[in-house]
């Protein structure tokens, strides 16, 4: 377990970056990541932020709330419905033409839903794919803008030295740790969907895809994180009997909630601790183990304190057939039957 100490005195150093770190919070209008957003701008000095959300009232309230925390921050709000794919590409264009780096890419919308599946227009099950195939479409897109903010050259440096000096980082929050079986042949559980399936596929192929990732671009970390408890607005898709159930058993389980601030603090920790460094930075004694058991392999699954996760009895297995490349070869599919071949990014 990481300390609240250990995890404040990193967030207090992050101003030893320099101004100007760029963070993208893709659901960063409520929850998890506003929360984050909020430590992000507080911790950093003149940041540039951009909340992606749906809820445009929502958004610019909080924003004048960040600039009181910071008046010299930046803070832009990008209008998206994140499940749809051609929604995200609108959004990431909007981000590359005002910015040709970005430091953080933080992943955190989602919903909760009694419903069976529920296509969008697109054809992806709405929950499936807020929770993993919109996310990854962000991480696609936005590589260029990522793997040069983990290139920087020398001469324009953050102050900042050390392991992961030059800031990259995507962190996706889901469930790393609870890994489990696919259909694979059915990934995006056309025939096979349930509630119980759409949620290990989306974590299951998270956790895959980022160690994917991480061998493909090695400039760039990837963390697949896992909350803990966090009362957050997810509630807000049930109804209002279901919603008070919720709330009941929020006050039973009070003793292993993670209040939202920490959650943020603790999330900020996550995207920015040397402890993780991308692959092609690998050093130190501090360094975490990744998600195949190697020391700064680039691909994180943490829990909710900071510490390694994943079902490991799941992945090795997944490791040894080469899973991840056939589920990161599926995800492109997705992406080019929605999108087509050319997208936002050749990366």
């Amino acid at each position: 377990m990481v300390s609240l100490d250990q995890v404040h005195k990193n967030n207090a150093s992050l101003k030893d970056y320099g101004p100007n770190l760029v963070a993208v919070f893709v659901g960063g209008t409520s929850g998890i990541g506003e929360a984050t957003a909020r430590a992000f701008v507080r911790d950093t000095l003149s940041p540039r932020v951009f909340l992606v959300g749906r809820n445009e009232s929502q958004a610019s309230r909080i924003i004048e709330e960040l600039r009181q925390l910071n008046p010299k921050g930046q803070l832009n709000f990008i209008k998206c419905d994140a499940a749809r794919l051609n929604s995200v590409d609108e959004a990431c264009k909007d981000i590359q033409a005002k910015e040709d780096k970005i430091n953080l890419l933080f992943l955190s919308a989602g919903m909760l839903t009694t419903k069976g599946r529920d296509e969008t227009d697109e054809g992806l099950d709405k929950k499936l794919s807020l929770h993993y195939y919109s996310r990854m479409r962000f991480i696609k897109n936005l590589l260029p803008q990522l793997t040069k903010a983990g290139t920087v050259s020398e001469e324009s440096a953050p102050a900042k030295t050390g392991v992961g000096s030059n800031l990259a980082r995507v962190v996706s929050v889901l469930e790393a740790g609870g890994e489990g079986p696919l259909n694979l042949d059915d990934l995006s559980l056309k025939s096979t969907y349930s509630l119980r399936n759409a949620a290990k596929h989306a974590i299951t192929m998270t956790s895959l895809s980022v160690q994917e990732l991480a061998a493909s671009h090695p400039e760039v970390c990837f963390v697949h994180a896992y909350p803990g408890v966090v009362n957050t607005g997810l509630m807000r898709e049930f109804g209002t009997i279901t919603r008070f159930a919720i709330k009941a058993m929020l006050i039973l389980a009070k003793p292993w909630v993670v209040p939202l601030n920490e959650s943020g603090d603790r999330h900020l920790y996550a995207s920015t601790s040397s402890r993780f460094p991308p692959r092609a930075s690998a050093g130190g004694d501090d360094v975490a183990p990744g998600a195949d058991g190697v020391k700064g392999s680039g691909a994180y699954l943490l829990s909710w304190d900071g510490s390694t996760a994943g079902n490991q009895k799941v992945l090795q297995d997944y490791r040894k057939n080469e899973t991840g490349k056939l589920v990161w070869e599926h995800t492109v599919g997705v992406f080019e039957s929605i999108c087509g071949k050319a997208g936002v990014s050749q990366d």
